[in-house]
């Protein structure tokens, strides 16, 4: 294990995973079962599963960050129930078919970037801290965004932040930036948070001009919202009978697609316009679990990231 393997996983038992307890009571139905922790980060929920398993029950971390499958590797040396993938969760087909597990008892996804990786400033996520400006959640894949910035069309550049960080001051960031890289190539999180500050002539309260940016930039570079399109139609594949997909979003873009996702298949099969519903209809398949769950007022304070978690819960129905 690496001097810097045993830092993260230090930082791992330090670091509190929002709604950690009840996302896994609400996963963990059958402690015999094979279940998927799509979002390993630093194993907070990876540990608490294991403890509610028994011998028999195995778990499998999947994550794209090498520093967060260097935790996994560690924890997969003490403990044989548990296994790795390195990668997306949208390869979760992939890792399922690697480890011969045809069906599972549950799912786990914990969206968007972690405490971890915003704290560390290398990794170029935080506006917060001074870094490359780097957001890649794997950093062997390009483009970071600092390379994409300095070659992407002004169009393309507003479009992203709009679409992704719901910015309205778009247009006048993107003409910002591409007359600011004629100038001197953008290469850190301070000249990109500083340039949006000036860009934006009205502040929100409480709220930095560069977080609609930032946050945006990385959901493109990292495709969050494909992978997680893909991650859900292979989780909800791949759950046995009475398993359950258990999905943790921290703002409205994926909690919007979680929670229609989830409602369309609960529904059932939907009807054209005009055909009248008969007793043969085929019903869902699907049913969801209590209505969308909140952190409450002590994992705020214990992590103030808590404050916009967003969780819901959809089983497949059994037979």
């Amino acid at each position: 294990m690496t001097d810097r393997a045993r830092d993260t996983s230090a930082q791992a038992f330090q670091h509190r995973s929002v709604l950690l307890d009840s996302a896994v009571e609400f996963l963990v139905t059958e402690p015999g079962g094979c279940y998927v922790d799509a979002t390993f980060g630093r194993g907070g929920h990876s540990r608490l599963i294991l403890g509610q398993l028994d011998q028999t029950g195995q778990l499998l971390g999947i994550d794209k960050d090498p520093e967060a499958i260097e935790v996994a590797q560690a924890l997969a040396a003490g403990d044989s129930r548990f296994c790795w993938y390195h990668g997306s969760f949208a390869e979760l087909d992939l890792a399922l078919e690697r480890q011969a597990w045809p069906q599972v008892a549950g799912v786990l996804m914990d969206l968007g970037v972690s405490s971890p990786q915003l704290d560390d400033a290398s990794r170029g996520f935080s506006f917060l801290r001074d870094g490359p400006l780097d957001m890649r959640m794997n950093p062997g894949q390009e483009p970071s965004a600092a390379q994409w910035l300095a070659t992407a069309d002004e169009r393309d550049i507003a479009d992203v932040i709009w679409r992704y960080g719901e910015e309205r001051f778009s247009r006048r960031i993107a003409r910002l930036v591409v007359a600011r890289r004629q100038e001197q190539p953008m290469e850190t999180t301070r000249q990109l948070a500083e340039l949006v500050a000036e860009a934006v002539p009205k502040k929100e309260k409480h709220k930095h001009p560069a977080t609609r940016t930032f946050q945006a930039i990385r959901i493109f570079i990292n495709r969050e919202l494909e992978d997680l399109e893909a991650g859900l139609e292979a989780a909800v594949k791949s759950l046995a009978p009475g398993g359950r997909l258990v999905v943790i979003s921290f703002h409205s873009l994926e909690d919007r697609l979680v929670k229609r996702f989830m409602r369309d298949l609960a529904r059932g099969p939907k009807l054209p316009k005009g055909i009248p519903v008969t007793a043969e209809q085929e019903e869902s398949g699907f049913r969801l679990i209590g209505k969308a769950s909140k952190a409450n007022e002590q994992e705020i304070m214990e992590n103030v990231r808590a404050r916009s978690a967003v969780m819901r819960v959809l089983e497949r129905k059994a037979n």
